[in-house]
């Protein structure tokens, strides 16, 4: 009785283990490959399934959900400048070549990195570096293009390529910034130039509109001072007979010379002024000024003969 109720146990316990050894489960958008005596027998897609144990065995997973595979490449390009180009490829696994993509490739990420670094290697060269910063799509679509004509064959489909990054060796990177640098500052001297120009030109012209107003406005005073002086002299004859225009200048500008002296002496910062006061320099600097006034009439006649 006792060894009957021991085989049961150990019956039991083998059964179990034998039953828990052959669940197994798989996630979403993953298949397993199933082998028997490490023959291929069948893929499992996702939840609960049994197989024998023992017999059969899980021998691998394979995902359908896109995948990225980052590449770094480092080259030259035609003008002698080191490279490095960071690649990024997107490739997913359909249902239906699982076993493909399962079975005919050892190591499928190594193979298409090898494959970006033949197809990078073979255009870059040919391109100066200015050429792969401004054609880096036409890059991505050679990558894309031949891993899309080989990858297939092998259960892997390629999304799409990228290149995310381009990184010039750092002293090339250095020169470049400098170069921008000196550009923009070129642009702003010659932008600055041209402010100080119109700066210039427009004070030119505002002082040259300054002096024609101020010509003008002499003139215009000039004139009224001749036009007072003709009225003070017309009104002088009238009212006293038998009186001459030059008498009545010389009263004018000896009224005028004595009006300066005054105003003169009204202001305590005024320089010092050395004018001759005697009545003979008074009389003399009279007959200059009316010597001045028919000298001008008179080339004023000629001119309009």
């Amino acid at each position: 009785m006792p060894g009957t109720v021991i085989f049961w146990f150990i019956f039991v316990i083998v059964l179990l283990l034998f039953l828990f050894m052959g669940i197994y489960t798989v996630k979403q958008q993953t298949f397993a490959v199933i082998e028997r005596f490490g023959k291929y027998a069948r893929i499992a897609g996702p939840g609960l399934h049994i197989k024998w144990p023992i017999i059969e065995a899980v021998v691998g997973r394979v995902s359908i959900r896109v995948r990225e595979l980052n590449v770094e490449v480092k080259t030259k390009t035609q003008d002698n400048v080191f490279v490095n180009l960071l690649i990024a490829v997107q490739f997913f696994v359909t249902k239906e070549k699982v076993w493909d993509a399962f079975y005919k490739l050892t190591n499928p990420l190594a193979q298409m990195e090898s494959f970006v670094f033949d197809t990078v290697r073979a255009k870059v060269p040919h391109m100066k570096l200015d050429e792969v910063f401004e054609k880096k799509e036409d890059i991505a679509e050679d990558i894309e293009a031949k891993l899309g004509n080989i990858m297939p064959e092998f259960g892997y489909f390629i999304k799409t390529a990228l290149v995310n990054d381009i990184v010039p060796d750092s002293k090339v990177a250095i020169a470049m910034n400098e170069i921008n640098a000196q550009e923009r500052m070129r642009v702003a001297a010659e932008h600055k130039g041209e402010a100080e120009k119109i700066l210039v030109v427009k004070a030119a012209e505002a002082d040259a509109k300054s002096k024609e107003l101020s010509g003008v406005g002499v003139a215009n005073q000039r004139m009224a001072i001749i036009r007072g002086l003709r009225e003070s002299v017309e009104d002088f004859q009238q009212a006293i007979q038998g009186i001459n225009a030059k008498d009545v200048m010389s009263l004018v500008l000896l009224t005028q010379y004595y009006d300066m002296l005054t105003d003169v002496g009204k202001h305590s910062n005024n320089n010092t002024i050395l004018i001759p006061h005697s009545p003979g320099a008074v009389g003399e600097f009279q007959q200059q000024i009316l010597s001045s006034l028919l000298a001008a009439d008179k080339a004023t006649g000629e001119h309009k003969k």
